[in-house]
């Protein structure tokens, strides 16, 4: 199995997450391969600088190539909330997943629309390397409910 989050955000120096990030990539790796691709351009920088409609159409354009690839799933506060366990079986009987998450002014009804599931952590607003690593560790003990690993009592 293989799992990607893609994810618009600038790459910058982490020091605070990156050790978390790399340790949850790292232990899931019995499970599955899982991979995180940050992606920003000029194109993007523009577009959120000319207007949220404008920005969202390159977040769009940015993950166009990687759509249909396998399982697409987008965070989104408007999506369905669920529970670990509910978490644990999208990641159930899929070769390939790609999870994205969207920039400052998230995504637009085109791009969710071509996504198979839209999920959502809550209604509040987390920064883009947190929410990466929340994901991360949720996938992990996806990964682990659905192996049986005792990580998730």
């Amino acid at each position: 199995m293989k799992i990607t989050v893609y994810l618009i955000d600038k790459k910058t120096k982490d020091t605070l997450y990156a050790p978390l990030t790399a340790h949850y990539i790292k232990i899931a790796r019995s499970f599955a391969q899982v991979e995180v691709k940050e992606i920003f351009d000029k194109r993007i920088h523009k577009a959120q600088e000319h207007s949220s409609e404008s920005a969202q159409e390159s977040y769009t354009d940015a993950f166009l190539p990687y759509l249909g690839t396998g399982y697409d799933i987008a965070l989104h506060p408007e999506g369905k909330e669920v529970d670990s366990f509910r978490f644990a079986e999208m990641l159930k009987d899929k070769m390939r997943i790609n999870f994205y998450i969207g920039g400052a002014y998230g995504f637009n009804e085109d791009f969710l629309t071509k996504c198979n599931r839209t999920v959502s952590f809550g209604k509040i607003t987390f920064s883009h390397k947190l929410i990466k690593l929340v994901l991360l560790e949720q996938i992990y003990r996806g990964l682990s409910i659905n192996a049986n690993h005792p990580y998730h009592k």
